[in-house]
């Protein structure tokens, strides 16, 4: 099996399944972690430690839904700053807070950012802050029917 390698070491089968069951429940208690992996909880509880440590596992969050806050609409917003105005539109991006991703791309746009808000209003108060300093296109998202998961683990495995 072709092992990947990461600072601490290689990491195996028993890894990816740990951040499987990590992804799936990251709550989960190391006991149970060990169960399902076959390991002792100390062992498990290690190589968590390890994972963390050289930057595989990054931290653990919880998943929200916005509109259960009263944030209904998503929108990607494919943005393309007016020349010199790059960082700028960077600075803009990360100080407002209904941008909840971004990504700096290639191609003819430099960012593409979801943005969530509560109506179309504030959809458009928002693009307008963006407006001084680069030209926007956006997608309002009808629905997301492949939610946000690992990479796909299995494939850097290799074969069995």
């Amino acid at each position: 099996m072709k092992r990947l390698r990461y600072e601490n070491g290689p990491l195996d089968s028993t890894d990816m399944k740990l951040l499987a069951a990590l992804a799936d429940d990251a709550r989960i208690s190391t006991a149970a972690l060990a169960r399902q992996v076959g390991l002792s909880a100390p062992s498990v509880a290690e190589r968590i430690r390890r994972l963390e440590e050289a930057g595989v596992i990054t931290g653990y969050t919880v998943e929200i839904d916005p509109a259960a806050l009263g944030l209904p609409i998503a929108a990607w917003l494919r943005i393309r700053p007016v020349p010199g105005q790059l960082p700028k539109v960077a600075e803009v991006l990360a100080s407002l807070p209904e941008i909840v991703a971004c990504d700096r791309v290639t191609g003819e746009d430099c960012f593409i950012a979801r943005a969530t808000v509560a109506s179309m209003e504030d959809l458009e108060r928002l693009i307008d802050k963006v407006m001084p300093f680069a030209m926007t296109n956006s997608s309002i998202i009808q629905s997301s029917p492949v939610p946000r998961r690992l990479p796909p683990l299995h494939l850097l495995e290799g074969p069995r």
